[in-house]
């Protein structure tokens, strides 16, 4: 897989998506949301893949929003298209059955924010920031930012960065349950890759229906996502991975899933 704003990378199930655009501190052109598109659906489409990782090139910035050179000039049926655009991809991820880590090296703001939190966990450098500053340029935010900061954190909490523009640090991201982690940037990834180890060792039928029932339950009154909760459940006495899984556990040995 080669793009012109990113840069892939795959070892041991794990596939890495890095953003490389540095001297911009990795800002979103839309020619970097189209690869993004390319790249996810590729991946999550894999069987080689068991885990993705997004992350962002340099040690500055994850990803520090849209370039607003190219979005100063745009009309608004640019800017719904854009935003269109942004939401399949951050869909993608969330409903994608792989699961996606978020290496947070940096900046996070407006769409990097965005994306990061459409990731299934966040993983920050301790030198991150988050925020959605889009009201500073007379703007609100487009790549799903006013939907899931109030899922993540609060609708008080999300309502004040929203509001407000400023950014958080990684500690108070992690103290509102923005970040899952902070750790030293000198082993952000060593980090990340470690976890994405862990969960690439698992049934990936499993993970799949882990992600599903977690996301679509949400949108569930308590009562209608348990029964939803109970279907799924059923389903995963179906999959090779169950009798592999429990096999392993009975025998005492490490399990070998198949994905299927």
């Amino acid at each position: 897989m080669s793009y012109e704003t990113l840069l892939t990378a795959l070892s041991e199930g794990i596939a890495t998506i890095t953003v490389n655009r540095p001297s911009a501190m990795n800002a979103m052109t839309t020619t970097t949301l189209h690869e993004l598109a390319d790249a996810v659906q590729k991946l999550n489409a894999a069987e080689e893949v068991r885990v993705i990782i997004i992350t962002g090139a340099g040690e500055k910035a994850f990803i520090a929003g849209g370039d607003i050179s190219l979005l100063r000039d745009m009309g608004p049926c640019e800017a719904l298209a854009m935003a269109q655009l942004a939401h399949g991809i951050c869909n993608a991820i969330e409903q994608g059955p792989k699961p996606v880590i978020a290496a947070v090296n940096g900046y996070a703001l407006g769409g990097g924010c965005e994306l990061a939190m459409s990731c299934d966990i966040r993983i920050a450098a301790d030198t991150a920031k988050f925020g959605q500053p889009e009201v500073n340029i007379g703007i609100l935010p487009g790549f799903g930012g006013s939907q899931r900061l109030p899922r993540l954190v609060g609708k008080g909490r999300a309502l004040e960065m929203i509001l407000t523009g400023d950014m958080i640090d990684a500690h108070e991201a992690y103290r509102i349950g923005l970040a899952n982690k902070v750790v030293p940037l000198a082993s952000l990834m060593a980090t990340t890759r470690s976890l994405a180890l862990k969960l690439a060792s698992k049934s990936p039928v499993a993970l799949k229906l882990c992600k599903e029932v977690v996301m679509n339950g949400l949108e569930m009154d308590l009562t209608r996502a348990c029964r939803y909760e109970a279907d799924l459940f059923a389903v995963s006495f179906s999959t090779a991975d169950q009798k592999e899984g429990m096999s392993a556990f009975l025998e005492k040995r490490p399990a070998v899933f198949s994905g299927r």
